[in-house]
């Protein structure tokens, strides 16, 4: 909120003809490279630019800290070297204001690398008070409401999104080394499919109808492909209008692959050789660690049977479970799941028995084709899917399939998908005709893999919420604020 003392020193500054909001700003060095590089610098004159984040005044002399996206650097201001004209403007200056200095590179009478400024300018008077530096921003819900706030007052904050952002460049570069294109496919959809999950749903004036913000670009992803493009990807933004939770948020980041005449078998060989080779050039071993564990990326990762394992630590076949069995095993289980079709159970058992026990990365192979109703059956045994998940530290990362080709199979499943949904399951998605079309034409041997960039950037920054690196993540409405300004 605005302070009304300062708003009485911009007044102050602008009666003395300074702009307190100029248009820009030159700056030679950053305060990381001041700090670092003082053997070459020092004596020399440096422009440096940032937010006063501390201000100790002692007489005819000023210590500020200094912060910029490098980090921090002291700035002294002394009436000897400064002129008083400027003291007086320092003055008028507060904790939370964005400055420009220009001086020379010394050291303090502690030994602290120092600018020695002769020249404090004044980018942007900040009107509105920080946090109080001890106590800072630490409410979770308002550091996410007012991230601007949080990066400024935990600045360690500013570390999770270079990561994930390196993260990102690195699989573009990854597939894209490989002769992937990269796509944009359509966020409004007049069909949702590619996973199960309840869309949000709007529509377009122009054209009278209902779409739906995409929960998946896999079923245009594959249209590229039908169409002649062998290796497609994109990083996208997907929605699914579900439970909000440290791994969940309603707008989330994946990137999805497609490459044609690939199977399972050999996206596996290439996740492994992708998220070993992410890590080790992030932090320059295959050994981290998270949450106190030690996480060991080092290849081959292994390889979990769903169907085995299950079986193995609950004593449940549920190959052929059908949706009454499903009910009487969810209510025996207690697995407190609201749809208790066959699905829901068989995923409601894996979360308790299984998942837990996934630490280091695992692909979890081999799914119950029922589950999996755009994926091949696994060769040799239909009662399975030739499907595989990616975990780390008991959290799914990665989806992928040997992708069904063949369009009659894919209209049953299709169909039998929207049989779930006439039953009340309204997170089975429901037929696309278009797509199922598109498939006519012929569709070549393909696999597809979805990783998700939220959760990923959350083990590899050792954080326990998506939400510390999504920039701006959903949050409660603040109703206080809201019944304030009513």
């Amino acid at each position: 909120m605005t302070d009304e003392f300062r708003l009485e020193k911009l007044k102050k500054l602008r009666d003395l003809g300074i702009n307190p909001y100029p248009y820009s700003y030159r700056v030679t060095h950053k305060a990381r490279d001041v700090v670092s590089m003082f053997a070459s610098l020092e004596g020399k004159a440096v422009s440096i630019a940032g937010r006063m984040v501390k201000r100790r005044e002692m007489g005819k002399l000023f210590f500020i800290d200094l912060l910029d996206d490098s980090g921090k650097v002291q700035v002294m201001v002394t009436e000897g070297s400064a002129g008083k004209g400027l003291m007086d403007v320092v003055r008028l200056t507060d904790v939370g204001d964005i400055i420009g200095v220009r001086g020379t590179v010394t050291k303090s009478m502690r030994g602290e690398v120092t600018v020695d400024a002769k020249e404090v300018t004044i980018l942007a008077k900040s009107l509105a008070t920080l946090p109080e530096k001890y106590h800072g921003l630490t409410d979770i819900e308002a550091r996410y409401r007012k991230r601007h706030l949080d990066l400024i007052m935990n600045p360690n904050v500013r570390s999770f999104f270079v990561t994930r952002a390196a993260i990102l460049k690195y699989l573009r570069d990854a597939l894209d080394s490989l002769g992937y294109i990269e796509f944009e496919t359509p966020v409004l959809q007049p069909a949702y499919g590619g996973a199960n999950a309840k869309p949000f749903l709007t529509e377009y004036n122009a054209l009278d109808a209902k779409v739906f913000l995409r929960i998946s670009d896999e079923l245009y992803l594959k249209r590229l492909v039908i169409g002649g493009f062998e290796k497609v990807y994109e990083v996208s933004k997907d929605f699914r209008n579900e439970d909000i939770d440290s791994t969940h948020n309603p707008e989330f980041t994946q990137i999805e692959f497609y490459e044609a005449y690939r199977d399972y078998e050999d996206f596996m060989k290439l996740t492994e050789k992708m998220m070993s080779g992410l890590v080790k050039k992030l932090f320059g071993s295959h050994k981290i660690g998270y949450q106190g564990r030690e996480l060991d990326f080092t290849p081959p990762f292994a390889r979990v049977h769903w169907v085995e394992e299950l079986k193995k630590r609950a004593g449940i076949d549920i190959t052929e479970m059908g949706d009454d069995e499903a009910a009487e095993i969810a209510s025996r289980e207690k697995l407190g799941i609201g749809i208790k079709n066959a699905y829901h159970v068989a995923d409601g058992l894996f979360d308790k028995y299984v998942k837990p026990e996934l630490w280091n990365p695992a692909f979890v192979v081999d799914y119950p084709s029922y589950m999996c109703p755009l994926t091949k059956d696994k060769r040799g045994n239909p009662k399975l899917s030739e499907r595989f998940e990616f975990f780390i530290a008991g959290r799914e990362l990665g989806n992928c399939y040997s992708e069904l080709t063949d369009p009659v199979e894919q209209r049953e499943k299709f169909e039998r998908q929207d049989a779930e949904r006439g039953k009340g399951d309204y997170e089975a998605p429901p037929s696309d005709a278009d797509f199922l079309e598109a498939m006519e034409y012929g569709m070549p041997p393909t696999a597809g893999m979805g990783i998700a960039i939220d959760r990923l950037a959350m083990i590899l920054t050792d954080n326990i919420s998506i939400k510390e690196v999504m920039p701006f993540p959903a949050v409660r409405p603040d109703r206080k604020a809201e019944r304030e300004k009513e």
